[in-house]
């Protein structure tokens, strides 16, 4: 039984490390910083350097750091890291750098088929596929010194313990390179030979080795804290409700965040639509699941455009439904059901700052809401991440699907709640039962809202 468990989550806009106690879940400390993207060789790139001394500074400041016995990695997809064969960094591409456009057309060209990958083709770098295709096609200087790529969980996992490994969840994670079905490399790393370059698959939870001694010296954490594998940041989410599921519940999950990620159990992937960004994603026992996603986090930030971000109230939605402004898809370039469009609002002058905030609401739950009847309605939804904070998104979500139990997670962070699960396994905290049901909103004009947002998005 572990006691004290560090969790380090690399967001795609956040870096998180939370201390958390094993016996029952609770986080004794968090602390996070704003990422940043650094340009180095001519590259968007991901800032490793100032994620590490951050990373080193607040494992100092942990308390009862003497406690810790294992760290946890957990980070977005779409992202690795190339090492050269003394282990030195060559490139960790920004999934968003416009340079991959430069070769989107030959890679579509050389890419696997949707039936196979269940990697719908993504802007930029969001397949993993794109990215390796871009550097060896176009940056031979880099790719050809390429000894070794480590997928961003595990890349942080060799700089803490020194032992390098390869795992399902962020393989297989829209990123071309996996088949979820025939669970193995996809034919297009193998004709590349890109397997040769990616060490042997492990386990998330797997413990890979004690801390590097100089990491331990500089942190203060014992010398015999272990390093696990580490995990995909939506199927960390996943796998702390997956128990349900193999329990016998018909369930869907909505992990917010940057992105918001829709996971459904039972699903028949002949429902995926690629046009839609609908994909396959890889637990960590690699079994492939129904998943949609769309960049709610981004884009409610997006409508907000600079106000403070105030929390709406069941007075401020109605409101917005009766005076019919609207936000209409989609405010983030990168993917979702509404890829492609131009977002645009409609109706808002005079709207308050906690009105505006109603608004951004309305529209991630109306986005939310396609995408739960394009995978199937399950019995039940569980929503967590920031929009499980949110006041007004649960309920929305259960006013529109009325036949439906909807809750809000227990565990707000999913990358908290699969640690847990990963480390202690069946022995987990009880935390999972205490999800919170929640009850329809009374909004006059909803239903017709609805009607008349849909009808704007033509071909939703």
């Amino acid at each position: 039984m572990h006691d004290l468990i560090a969790v380090f989550d690399v967001g795609k806009t956040n870096t998180k490390l939370s201390l958390i106690r094993a016996v029952d879940g609770e986080t004794l400390q968090s602390v996070q910083r704003a990422n940043r993207v650094v340009s180095e060789s001519g590259l968007h790139q991901l800032d490793l350097v100032g994620i590490e001394a951050w990373l080193m500074e607040s494992l100092r400041e942990l308390p009862e750091r003497d406690r810790i016995s294992v760290i946890v990695p957990v980070a977005h997809g779409a992202a690795c890291v190339l090492l050269n064969a003394d282990g030195q960094v060559l490139a960790a591409p920004d999934y968003e750098d416009p340079c991959f456009r430069e070769s989107a057309e030959a890679y579509e060209r050389e890419r696997d088929p949707y039936s196979e990958t269940y990697s719908p083709q993504l802007p930029d770098g969001q397949n993993l596929g794109a990215q390796l295709y871009f550097l060896e096609t176009r940056r031979p200087d880099v790719f050809g010194r390429t000894a070794h790529i480590l997928l961003l969980p595990q890349y942080w996992a060799w700089r803490l313990c020194g032992v390098m490994a390869a795992e399902v969840s962020s393989l297989g994670a829209h990123s071309d390179l996996w088949q979820p079905l025939g669970g193995g490399f996809s034919r297009l790393v193998q004709r590349r030979r890109w397997s040769d370059l990616f060490p042997p698959l492990r386990a998330a939870g797997d413990l890979l080795g004690p801390l590097r001694q100089e990491i331990a010296t500089t942190t203060g954490l014992p010398a015999t804290c272990q390093v696990a594998c580490g995990i995909h940041d939506s199927n960390a989410s996943w796998l702390w409700h997956l128990r349900k599921v193999r329990a016998g519940a018909d369930l869907t999950v909505i992990s917010s965040g940057t992105w918001t990620i829709v996971m459904k159990s039972r699903a028949d992937l002949s429902r995926l639509r690629e046009t839609r960004d609908m994909l396959a994603n890889v637990d960590v026992f690699g079994a492939p699941v129904a998943t949609a996603r769309f960049m709610g986090g981004r884009e409610y930030s997006a409508i907000m455009a600079g106000r403070s971000m105030a929390t709406p109230t069941v007075k401020d939605l109605r409101r917005v439904v009766a005076c019919g402004a609207m936000a209409m898809p989609a405010f983030a370039e990168a993917g979702g059901p509404f890829h492609g469009r131009v977002g645009r609002t409609a109706g808002t002058d005079g709207l308050s700052e906690a009105e505006w905030a109603a608004l951004a609401t309305v529209y991630v739950v109306l986005v939310t809401d396609v995408i739960l009847e394009l995978l199937g309605d399950s019995d039940t939804v569980v929503v967590d991440g920031p929009f499980a904070v949110n006041p007004l998104f649960a309920p929305l979500l259960k006013t529109l699907r009325p036949k439906v139990s909807v809750f809000v997670s227990a565990m707000t962070s999913g990358a908290t709640a699969g640690a847990l699960v990963l480390m202690q396994g069946a022995a987990t905290t009880d935390a999972e039962n205490a999800d919170r049901s929640v009850n329809p909103l009374d909004v006059a004009g909803l239903a017709a809202y609805r009607l008349v947002w849909r009808a704007s998005c033509v071909d939703w």
